[in-house]
């Protein structure tokens, strides 16, 4: 979920956004996405199909990058592959000594 306060974008990506699942990969590849800009002027997209949740222009570009599309599209399909690779890319940032995951600092 996006904070306003941390990054000016406001919303989530699921509806379900305290789950660990891959309904983003999910919502990404199945609904259709169009601009809209927040109050704050700044441009997210957003979906008729689920009110609310929103995706970054970033988030949208993965699906037009032509590396990319391909782990979307896979993610979007196959949940316990999302797993395994995130937990093997998570495993790799705290072993490799990230400190934000040592400090305890939140943001």
């Amino acid at each position: 979920m996006c904070h306003g306060d941390r990054s000016g974008f406001i919303g989530p990506w699921t509806t379900t956004p305290l789950d660990f699942n891959n309904l983003y990969y999910v919502n990404l590849v199945k609904m259709k996405w169009y601009k809209k800009k927040q109050a704050n002027g700044l441009e997210v997209y957003v979906t008729d199909a689920q009110p609310g949740i929103i995706m970054l222009p970033t988030d949208v570009a993965l699906l037009e990058d032509k590396n990319m599309v391909a782990y979307v599209e896979l993610y979007a399909k196959d949940k316990v592959r999302w797993e395994k690779d995130f937990s093997t890319a998570f495993t790799k940032l705290q072993e490799l000594g990230v400190k934000n995951f040592h400090e305890g600092k939140t943001y």
